[in-house]
């Protein structure tokens, strides 16, 4: 997109016709959801939450998949953005919802490849293996992401 504007009110005009094209006051969120449950009702964000900060109760340790994500992969979600609004004509549901893909992949890859701490012996000796947050993977396949209002 290249634009020659000159003037202050000619760029006053550009730049609103431009956010009124990107959409003013959307929202990108990823994660666990409200009407992601298990089959037995279970909400899938608690059981998310509870693995990322731990549970003593249960002697769980924090499993931080989640921050992992923000920590090693927010600096790249500007420049998603960017290229998702390039690509897309300036259309920002486009390009947020591509951002969105991008960032449920990435929380996605922090589950499938998280590794330490492994699970408990109990818990080996009931599963079978030392996989840590991927027993069903229900939980792997319920992140995902929504593009709103922002008033929500």
């Amino acid at each position: 997109m290249s634009n020659s504007i000159k003037g202050g009110d000619a760029a006053k005009r550009y730049l609103k016709q431009l956010a009124k094209k990107i959409g003013e006051g959307k929202k990108l969120r990823a994660g666990f959801f409200k009407d992601a449950t298990y089959p037995d009702g279970t909400s899938v964000a608690m059981v998310a939450i509870s693995n990322e900060i731990g549970d003593p109760k249960r002697n769980r340790p924090p499993r931080p998949f989640f921050r992992n994500t923000i920590n090693e992969h927010a600096n790249e979600w500007g420049d998603v953005l960017a290229q998702g609004l390039s690509a897309n004509d300036m259309n920002g549901d486009a390009a947020l919802r591509m951002t969105g893909e991008v960032i449920k992949g990435q929380i996605q890859q922090s589950i499938r490849s998280f590794t330490s701490p492994g699970n408990a012996e109990s818990t080996i000796a009931k599963k079978g293996f030392d996989v840590p947050l991927r027993d069903t993977k229900h939980m792997l396949n319920s992140v995902d992401y929504v593009v709103d209002e922002g008033n929500e």
